[in-house]
């Protein structure tokens, strides 16, 4: 299929479905942690052999999986378009104007963000996603990212996420206690370099990229920029030991044979990582938006803190319906309950019928979302940079 032809193909999608384009699901692999089987597949799809085990499901994704091994378009969005078979990537690059609007088409690459939920039976082990200056040495994105712990899920055995380090590790200039650890590559005893925090579903944090971090097992859905980047700096995780290919995955090679493991610790933002207000300067509950509240529901900013990605929490009561008025392309994902967003049928947990892709034009008028079912209709929505400016921003404590 030619650039055009899938331009005419998109174009056509777009106009039949008033701006609206529906999107399947797209499930990723990893091989380092077993699945905490909580995403909705049968229990037999969750092993996927040599490339591990289902963990993660990527919404409107763009990105595709640095993995191992793997398909070539292992995390990448696909359009649902009857006889032709576009992902989201190839459709923002041949008509990014038609999805993202001309004036932000212009200025934009592509979107911008990625979305995802990811399901792990053990914690994740501490690593950071490198700033943009390590990661444009790898011709790769930076990775900041935050985090929404949904409130109807199972929490998993360790619902705490260890992030940074004791402060004084920065303040005494005391960084190389990480380093043995990471030349070793033998246990999981870094970990007692950190601090841990008790993850509560509703809630959430928001991580700058080069932060030292180990997500504990709530089921997490996550907004990140456009990237997967890391550094694993952590050698034993769930019973076995990881590769140490992991620590090194996005280093130059240069940088590895001069500074060795130091070279991932001069990756590490640690302002951030050592901030004593770490939690007072992260943590996210939802904030109403005031301005689109209505008797039918209301919004609640859940991503924020941030101009580089946001995200909402839409609460439509059963019944009713929902005016939503925004600023720009957005995807979302609908996780309880069944409806019509914008005239197309939606139901959560049903695949295939739980993923949009908002354009441009129809996000910035009022698009009606009606709940047909007898329980609240909750859908997360996921924007890219430099659309809502004005998201709540935390206000920063310091000594």
């Amino acid at each position: 299929m030619t650039d055009n032809t899938k331009r005419d193909t998109i174009a056509a999608a777009l106009a039949q479905g008033n701006g609206i384009l529906r999107l399947e699901p797209a499930w990723v692999a990893r091989d380092f942690l077993p699945p905490g089987k909580r995403l909705g597949l049968k229990d037999e799809e969750y092993d996927v052999g040599e490339r591990g085990w289902i963990c993660e499901r990527w919404l409107g994704s763009t990105t595709r999986a640095d993995n191992r091994v793997g398909p070539p378009d292992e995390g990448l969005s696909y359009l649902a378009i009857e006889g032709a078979r576009i992902t989201l990537k190839e459709a923002v690059e041949v008509a990014g104007d038609l999805i993202m609007g001309a004036e932000y088409a212009r200025t934009h690459k592509g979107l911008g963000r990625l979305a995802k939920i990811y399901d792990f039976a053990a914690r994740i082990p501490f690593h950071i996603h490198q700033m943009e200056k390590d990661a444009r040495l790898v011709g790769a994105n930076p990775k900041e990212e935050a985090y929404y712990f949904p409130e109807d899920v199972d929490l998993g055995p360790h619902p705490e996420t260890f992030f940074g380090v004791h402060p004084y590790i920065v303040e005494q200039g005391k960084q190389e206690l990480l380093l043995q650890h990471l030349v070793e590559w033998k246990d999981d005893l870094i970990l007692k370099h950190s601090r841990a925090y008790l993850l509560v579903p509703g809630e959430g944090f928001h991580l700058p990229s080069g932060v030292l971090h180990a997500p504990g097992t709530a089921l997490t859905i996550e907004l990140q920029e456009d990237s997967d980047v890391f550094a694993m700096l952590q050698a034993l995780n769930a019973g076995k030991i990881i590769s140490k290919h992991l620590l090194f995955k996005d280093v130059t090679p240069e940088a590895r044979a001069t500074r060795g493991e130091q070279a991932v610790l001069d990756q590490i933002n640690w302002e951030i990582s050592g901030d004593p207000y770490f939690y007072e300067n992260h943590h996210t509950s939802p904030v109403l938006v005031e301005e689109t509240r209505q008797e039918g529901g209301e919004e609640h900013w859940i991503y924020y803190n941030t101009t580089k990605f946001s995200g909402k929490r839409l609460i439509v009561k059963a019944g009713k319906t929902f005016q939503s008025v925004d600023r720009g392309v957005y995807n979302i994902l609908v996780w309880r309950g069944k409806g019509r967003y914008g005239g197309h049928e939606v139901e959560g947990g049903h695949f295939g019928f739980d993923e949009l892709l908002i354009s441009h034009d129809a996000a910035i008028r009022p698009i009606s979302v009606e709940n047909t079912g007898h329980s609240d209709l909750i859908i997360f929505k996921f924007f890219g940079p430099d659309i809502n400016l004005d998201v709540p921003m935390i206000p920063h404590y310091s000594r």
